[in-house]
């Protein structure tokens, strides 16, 4: 009895010994291919294990930083384990980082690591446009995965509508606008200046007026009332994140009304100039074209005139030596005739006329005479 005893005893036994050890591998297998319940299953590349390093997807790819403040690059990886995390620059290939060593010289570049949401933060400091460009986040895996992202750095920039030059009339109201462009957050704040001193409301007697208008584009205007000849000079907007921009204000007291509000008058008035100097070059050269052709024609018509009269003259003597009357009027024929094919000279007709009867008139008393 103690025999049979003791062998179901040891058998029972093992059979216990053996359920706990399929228990337990059973468990360690389960172990291994199963996936925590916490996390979506996009977040698993396909035949990567669930314990393998993977990135967050969901962070931002595009980074825009204004240049001179710190940029911000944000890459979160998950059971990382024993790998390490690099920030590598893409344009040249250069090691930034590993881990929250830095590793290269320019000590603006510096990593930290936030472990509450595994994230590693590439941190540039005072950056500048040349840090814009493409950054990768990798892992020391085999083979090396990596996470990009863009970085853009922005400059802000100032400008008064109306520039360079603005004229208004005395007495009026000079507006001035300020718009800085590109700035991801409104500047602190906007100082006007007039040639080199600040403006203020205290102390302008109520004569100036400021207003700031903030949207995608921050405004800042300059109101002046009562516009006065001192007003006259360079205003300046200066913004906390921009460069400073300038115009120059002429108040004028009734002259040049056409350049009045607007710095595009000056061009069209110099426009219209030319064009009316082009005009008037051209009539001129008509006129003086038509003057030298009625000069020339005149000149013609003297010189034809002073040929007929002598040769009238001359036919006429040259009859009376003869005495013959058939060969004198051929000479009076000839005249008429030279005079009749001159007669297109302006205001010569007459004079011509004239000049024949004349030289008839003295034929005719050398003929009485020299009967």
């Amino acid at each position: 009895m103690l025999t049979l005893t003791t062998v179901l005893c040891c058998m029972m036994g093992l059979t216990l010994c053996y359920q706990r050890q399929s228990v337990s591998n059973n468990n360690n297998h389960n172990n291994v291919d199963a996936k925590p319940t916490h996390l979506p299953p996009l977040h698993y590349p396909h035949g990567h294990k669930w314990n393998e390093p993977y990135f967050d997807l969901t962070m931002p790819r595009n980074i825009t930083s204004l240049v001179g403040k710190s940029a911000y690059l944000g890459c979160r990886v998950k059971h990382l384990g024993n790998k390490t995390v690099a920030w590598i620059r893409h344009r040249d290939l250069h090691i930034l980082t590993v881990g929250t060593y830095t590793y290269t010289t320019d000590q603006r570049f510096q990593t930290s690591y936030h472990r509450d949401i595994d994230e590693w933060t590439l941190q540039i400091k005072w950056a500048q446009q040349r840090d814009a460009g493409v950054y990768e986040c990798q892992i020391s895996t085999q083979p090396v995965r990596s996470y990009s992202v863009n970085l853009n750095i922005v400059v802000p920039t100032a400008t008064i509508l109306g520039g360079p030059d603005l004229y208004v009339d005395k007495g009026s109201t000079i507006n001035l606008t300020c718009i800085i462009k590109f700035s991801p957050e409104p500047p602190t704040h906007i100082f006007w200046y007039h040639q080199d001193k600040v403006l203020s409301e205290e102390t302008a007697g109520g004569r100036l007026k400021f207003k700031t208008i903030k949207s995608e584009e921050t405004k800042s205007i300059l109101l002046i009332y009562d516009a006065d000849l001192l007003h006259s000079g360079k205003y300046s907007c200066y913004p906390s994140n921009t460069e400073i921009a300038s115009i120059r204000v002429h108040v004028l007291q009734g002259e040049r009304p056409e350049a009045m509000q607007t710095n595009a008058a000056p061009a069209a008035a110099a426009l219209a100039w030319a064009c009316h100097t082009k005009q008037a070059t051209q009539a001129v050269k008509v006129i003086s074209t038509m003057v030298a052709a009625f000069v020339l024609l005149e000149a013609c018509c003297t010189l034809l005139l002073q040929g007929t009269g002598g040769g009238g003259v001359g036919a006429g003597g040259g009859g009376g030596l003869v005495g013959g009357e058939e060969n004198r009027t051929p000479p009076l024929q000839s005249q008429t005739a030279q005079a009749d094919r001159n007669g297109s000279c302006p205001n010569r007709d007459h004079g011509g006329q004239q000049t024949t009867s004349t030289s008839a008139n003295h034929v005719n008393k050398r003929r009485t005479t020299a009967r």
